[in-house]
């Protein structure tokens, strides 16, 4: 850096401390609802590097970084606090005075200020005698005078007079002169043109003439140091004398050397005053803004160009004088020298836009904290986004429809293996068995691996054996209850008081006949269900045995060959192997554009797939954070940064026009391919062969859907005995609740009525018996009018409708017919017929059979009878409507099963069983007695319809189709 012109440096500003903490955290509260602690961490970094870049820093390239920084985060601040108020305190560069303000864009200028005096400083300490020095100190003199432009232009009413923009304006002219001084010595240095030097010299000599006048308007203000003022002075002379003297040199190379002996004289003139200046003027006073050495250099330099200009003038002087004899022209008369401007200010988007600077600046610090207005442009972006990748989401499917739609109208999977076959000569192939057989045989395979059919069966039978079973135990108990009751009515005759088992237990009955008949009718399923086993059997079996493979194998060969030629019916050998082969051209042609085909969807999905991602990770809140302040620039924005999808729309765009010519080469080789193929007589075997294949393979899917539908069959059988067996257990827990109950109320019973015998028979003597009548002759004719004066107890038929209760005396009436409601019907028979005992009782209960009827009682008989009933009872049997006579014993055992008897109280006035549950007389016991050995009168119709009424099992309707399936011939059973 000897002899090294010296530079210019702008001072810096100082500052103190700022808190920036308290006013962010009640932005956040206030305008962006969220908790200011989860901002702690931003808070702090934002602070920290305040003080890292106006706090301690020097003039190095370390400094300028961590001021790039703190004004990128500033920027970005600005955008989303732009409302804040935060106290900043400055000291002025030049007057040291203290300016405080609460704007962020006073902070923005001064950090501004900062970063041009650091540029300048960088600038001005660079050795110029290297080529790398000289680039780097002129970029950064550009810089500086960029940053400050930017104060100027963007910065108005500035507080402080290094903001000013009369200041700022002089400091930029300095700046671009220094830079106009560093070109012009990189100009000397790489030995450039006279005459651009000369233009160089004269635009610097120019701008520091300039500065000179303008100086003085600061003179008296004490902004500038004395220092500023000498050098620029030095500087305007001495680049004065260089545009002089290099464009005398010029004048002297173009012969004119009257024009350049004067230039060189007005250069060693101006020289020496530069020259004087500096060793007169310049102070030795330590000036921050300039190098140590300053003095010295400016002198040395002075020096050595004032003797380069007397030297020079010397020569020149002596060669007019001897050789040219030129007429020197007055200097005033003398062309002005051409100037040319080579420093313009670098704009501050130029420094900041670079990438280096965006990594110094990093991250946002409250990246995670965006205003709702950027929210919403985001939002739109994100739309734009997604209906670009909406749009060629819908032209790759599309595209992959179109090749599916093309490759299935021509066939070409299916057809591609036949015609494959036909090129190698065989008609049989490695896979014989179909897939779907196959799949047919393994999903069988597994499913009986877990359970058989057979094991089914199995359990299906156990099950409904085991209902049966149950069912027909819950019979024989109810039988076995109904005969020990009605033994015990037999023995204890009238005392015998408990109710009749056909009535109370009619319920039980019902519900077993009901079991009954759905088990009888679920055997037809059965039947069908097995009937279908056995029809498959054979065929499931097949499949899946080994030999399944050989099945196929000979579905397909042809006259008991596996594999042959298939052009072997042609005569001209020759000719077959060469259709042959064009056949296997055309296949192998054919497969590898399928191949192409492949690789273009591969390759389609990959490009989807990057896109896609491209698009999700695509952000532009921060672009969007940067514009906030310009509107309508949204379209624009969007549009730009949608360019960069344009390669993947492209490289897509690419795919479908390669699929388009992979798809049209296949189809014309495909017509190419059937023409030639179709012809010969290995199409027909090929067809004869694929028919008989079918025709197998339907055979196992006919066997394969027959078998699932015996599993379903199976299945819903399983589940209807299991549902069974749980009503036939309950059936049974409540028979056997019941019949426990029946025979508890039989004992106590009969222990009451042996106590009241013993009572009885110890406290009155027994009555004697009346006599035995005699026999009456048995019947000569069986007319009603016979058995109805047989029946008569008072020897004269009854008139027909004449109740008996009206006319028999009280005495009487407790034991008349009208007591089992024979009123109703005086003409029906007794309804307890020898044919109906014998058939629903046991022989026991036709003791009496052979006994004499009854002779009318006599009045006498009353002492040895039971008591009447209660009054209560005997009066709901005078109030009671007439009914049909019903007798509960005729039937035993006949009823289905329906809700069980209420409890005898409900039975006083509406149930014919209770009616008869009144305890019979001996006349009566006699009375029933003789009806067995009378003629048999012709059945009354309402009997037989009360019976067959109840035979009908009332509530019940036995189920047509059991499992809920009509049986077959009807329809599908439960197994279809």
């Amino acid at each position: 850096m000897a002899n090294q012109s010296p530079m210019l440096s702008i001072p810096k500003k100082t500052t103190e401390e700022v808190d920036w903490t308290t006013p962010i955290r009640s932005l956040i509260a206030h305008s962006y609802g969220e908790n200011p602690d989860n901002y702690a961490a931003e808070c702090a970094a934002l602070q920290r590097c305040r003080q890292d870049a106006v706090r301690g820093a020097g003039s190095d390239t370390t400094a300028r970084d961590l001021l790039y920084k703190y004004f990128g985060q500033l920027e970005l601040l600005e955008l989303r606090f732009s409302e804040i108020k935060v106290t900043f305190p400055w000291r002025d560069a030049f007057t040291n005075k203290l300016t405080t303000q609460t704007s962020i864009a006073y902070e923005k200028a001064s950090i501004l200020f900062q970063i041009a005096g650091t540029h300048s400083a960088i600038a001005a300490s660079q050795s110029r005698s290297d080529p790398e020095g000289l680039k780097r100190a002129f970029y950064y003199f550009k810089t500086c005078a960029g940053m400050l432009t930017y104060i100027n232009e963007n910065f108005l009413h500035a507080p402080s007079t290094d903001l000013s923009r009369e200041v700022v304006k002089f400091l930029v002219s300095v700046i671009l002169a220094q830079a106009t001084e560093v070109f012009f010595e990189k100009c000397t240095e790489e030995k450039k043109g006279i005459v651009l030097v000369s233009k160089v010299g004269a635009q610097a000599a120019s701008m520091y003439n300039s500065l000179t006048e303008e100086v003085k308007e600061f003179m008296g203000k004490g902004i500038f140091d004395r220092n500023w003022v000498t050098l620029l002075q030095v500087k305007a002379k001495y680049f004065t004398s260089l545009s002089h003297y290099y464009r005398g040199l010029g004048d002297n190379t173009a012969g004119k050397h009257g024009d350049a002996l004067v230039r060189f004289n007005l250069a060693e003139s101006l020289a020496k005053e530069a020259s004087r200046t500096a060793s007169s003027l310049f102070t030795s006073t330590v000036s921050p803004t300039l190098p140590v050495d300053a003095s010295t250099a400016l002198q040395d330099r002075m020096k050595a160009h004032l003797a380069v200009c007397s030297d020079r003038k010397s020569e020149a002087q002596r060669e007019n004088d001897l050789i040219y004899n030129a007429v020197l022209p007055a200097p005033e008369v003398l062309p002005a020298i051409d100037k040319i401007v080579v420093a313009n200010p670098i704009p501050i988007q130029e420094v900041y836009g670079t990438s280096e600077v965006q990594k110094t600046i990093g991250q946002d610090l409250f990246l995670r904290l965006v205003p709702l207005s950027v929210h919403e442009s985001a939002s739109v972006y994100s739309e734009e986004k997604a209906k670009l990748v909406r749009g060629e989401v819908e032209k790759a499917e599309g595209a992959e429809g179109e090749v599916r739609s093309v490759l299935d109208g021509l066939g070409i999977k299916d057809g591609l293996t036949r015609f494959r076959a036909m090129a190698e000569g065989e008609v049989g192939g490695a896979d014989e068995i179909p897939v779907d057989v196959r799949r047919w045989k393994d999903d069988i395979s597994l499913i009986e691996e877990r359970e058989g059919v057979e094991t089914l069966v199995a359990q299906l039978s156990q099950l409904k054996n085991g209902v049966r079973q149950q069912l027909e135990t819950i019979s024989q108990d109810l039988d076995s209850e109904s005969r020990n009751c009605e033994m015990m009515r037999v023995k204890y005759e009238h005392l015998w008081t408990q109710e009749p088992s056909a009535g109370v237990g009619k319920s039980y009955r019902q519900d077993l006949k009901s079991h009954f008949t759905t088990l009888d009718a679920a055997a037809l399923s059965d039947q069908q269900v097995a009937m279908m086993w056995q029809s498959v059997k054979s065929d499931i079996g097949l499949l899946l045995s080994p030999q399944l493979e050989d099945v196929f194998r000979a579905s397909t060969e042809h006259g008991g060959n596996g594999t042959e030629n298939i052009l072997d019916l042609d005569l001209n050998e020759g000719s077959d192997a060469q259709e042959q082969a064009k056949i296997g051209n055309f296949v192998a042609e054919i497969e590898e554009r399928m191949g192409r085909l492949n690789k273009i969807a591969r390759e389609r999905n990959e490009i989807l797939k990057d896109l896609k991602e491209k698009v999700q990770t695509d952000d532009v809140s921060h672009l969007l954070l940067l514009n906030r302040r310009n509107t309508g620039v949204e379209p624009t924005l969007f549009a730009a940064e949608l360019e960069k999808f344009r390669p993947y729309q492209q490289r897509l765009e690419a795919t479908l026009q390669h699929q388009g010519v992979a798809l049209q080469e296949i189809a014309t080789l495909w017509k190419s391919l059937k023409d030639l193929a179709d012809r010969g007589p290995g199409a027909r075997k090929w067809e004869e062969r694929e028919k008989r294949k079918k025709d197998t393979v339907r055979r196992f899917s006919r066997a394969r859907d027959v078998y699932m539908e015996v599993r379903d069959g199976l299945a819903k059988g399983l589940q209807f005995y299991n549902d069974l067996t749980g009503l036939t257990n309950s059936l049974y827990e409540n028979v056997k609740s019941f019949i426990a109950g029946r025979v508890a109320e039989k004992d106590n019973l009969v222990s009451q009525i042996e106590v009241e015998k013993r009572l009885s028979s110890a406290s009155a003597p027994r009555p004697p018996l009346a006599p035995k009548p005699p026999l009456p002759p048995p019947p000569t004719s069986g007319d009603l009018n016979s058995a109805f004066s047989s029946m008569n107890l008072r020897g004269s038929p009854t008139p027909v409708g004449r109740s008996w209760q009206n006319t028999a005396s009280p005495s009487q009436q407790s034991y008349s017919p009208s007591s089992y409601n024979f009123a109703s019907s005086p003409l029906s028979p007794p309804p307890l017929s020898s044919t109906y005992a014998s058939s629903s009782l046991s022989p026991s209960s036709t003791f009496t059979s052979s006994l004499p009827p009854p002779p009318p009682p006599p009045p006498s008989s009353a002492s040895y009878l039971p008591p009447p009933p209660p009054p209560q009872p005997q009066e709901s049997y005078s109030s009671s409507p007439p009914t049909q006579q019903n007798d509960p014993y005729a039937n035993l055992g006949m009823f289905g099963m329906a809700t069980p008897s209420a409890p005898p109280s409900q039975y006083q006035t509406s149930s014919p069983s209770r009616q008869m549950s009144v305890p019979p007389v001996p006349h009566q016991l006699q009375y029933q007695n003789q009806s067995q050995w009378m003629p048999s009168p012709p059945a009354p119709l309402s009997y037989q319809t009360q019976n067959g009424q109840q035979q009908q099992y009332q509530g019940f309707t036995p189920p047509s189709h059991p499992y809920g399936y009509p049986p077959r011939g009807q329809g599908p059973g439960y197994g279809r």
